[in-house]
């Protein structure tokens, strides 16, 4: 009986123990294939995911900031992203956009700068001199490339160098005005004209190298360049009409604030009975009496011309001297001479480029 119950128990035993063992082995054999399933479903997974990321169009992130609100500077930013299109970068399907408006103040210009090397832009475009000296600094220990356009004077800006080439990551187009056909057009209208008023802001360091070449070419046309320095728009009003009370006209440049202050001035003017001449079209549109000026739109597709580039990595903007927008038209307000009692030559009328028979103020 004892034997017969020991045997029993041995076999219990050694069924248990082969079961267990057997039941041990299959446990381990099944987690490695479940290991091995999972390793090889997430190897799929990040390899489908890197296909679709190979497969897909790049989006670009941008940011346009522009230093203030009028005709000119909108047209750059205009054709600004005109430009881009024409390159097939679009916003909307390859191209988010943000846009910012500094209105004139330096400041803002900086905070704006700020913020889009926060978010991380793939570029900045800086739309007139004071937001392009901004992004400059705010990018300078970033990869962040910055296109500027509607500088007059990059060099005087500390934007590039002498030869054009750029300081840094950083380039664009120049709005530099054409100043010697400027004074040959104003010598043709007022023959007997002697003195020449100009408006600008002191902090804008591209209206300072401008006024600095219309001195440097008056003499040749006859004209003395009578100046008058701002610090804000609230500045306009007097300093205006001031200058108008001095001068036989007011030539008018690129200078953001004054720009922004243009109906005040043509108001100066026209109370004081002379005209003011542009240095654009939009400027004439508004009310100013003629300009050989430049064409904004042409010059902000220009800009995003090269902002494409950089942005496709067929250059850097380091490698891409600066860029200037070489013709100049002429441009006539007919009412704007109605206004003051000025009859202009019809020969010389007809001969612009573009003549507007009304006054649109912004």
């Amino acid at each position: 009986m004892k034997k017969k119950v020991l045997a029993v128990i041995l076999t219990l035993c050694m069924g248990a123990s082969l079961f267990g063992c057997g039941s041990k082995e299959t446990a381990s054999d099944a987690g490695k294939e479940e290991n091995s399933e999972v390793s090889a479903d997430a190897e799929d997974e990040e390899n489908a995911e890197a296909g679709e990321e190979e497969g897909a169009e790049v989006t670009y992130k941008i940011g346009i900031s522009q230093f203030a609100e009028h005709g000119s500077l909108d047209n750059c930013r205009e054709g600004f992203l005109e430009g881009l299109k024409e390159a097939g970068i679009e916003e909307g399907k390859n191209l988010e956009v943000m846009y910012d408006n500094a209105q004139a103040d330096t400041g803002t210009a900086s905070t704006i700068a700020d913020d889009y090397v926060s978010k991380n832009v793939d570029l900045i475009c800086a739309i007139a001199t004071p937001t392009a000296m901004a992004a400059y600094n705010s990018t300078m220990d970033t990869d962040i490339p910055v296109i500027y356009t509607a500088v007059s004077d990059p060099v005087a800006s500390q934007l590039a160098n002498e030869d054009g080439t750029s300081v840094g990551n950083i380039t664009g187009t120049s709005d530099k005005l054409p100043v010697t056909e400027q004074l040959e057009m104003i010598r043709e209208i007022l023959p007997d004209a002697k003195k020449i008023g100009i408006l600008y802001t002191t902090s804008e360091t591209n209206s300072e190298s401008t006024i600095a070449e219309y001195k440097e070419h008056a003499a040749e046309y006859g004209f003395e360049i009578v100046e008058s320095g701002i610090n804000t728009i609230a500045d306009v009003p007097l300093a205006a009409a001031d200058l108008a009370s001095k001068v036989d006209c007011i030539n008018n440049l690129t200078d953001n604030t004054v720009v922004s202050a243009l109906q005040t001035v043509l108001k100066a003017a026209n109370d004081a009975g002379i005209p003011v001449f542009g240095s654009e079209i939009e400027q004439v549109k508004s009310g100013c009496l003629a300009a050989m000026g430049l064409d904004y739109l042409e010059l902000g597709k220009q800009t995003g011309a090269m902002a494409a580039k950089v942005l496709k990595g067929e250059a850097k903007a380091e490698e891409l001297n600066f860029e200037t927008i070489t013709e100049a038209s002429l441009y006539i307000n007919t009412a704007a001479a109605d206004k003051i009692g000025m009859t202009l030559d019809q020969a010389f009328v007809d001969g612009a480029s573009e003549v507007f028979e009304e006054i649109v103020a912004e």
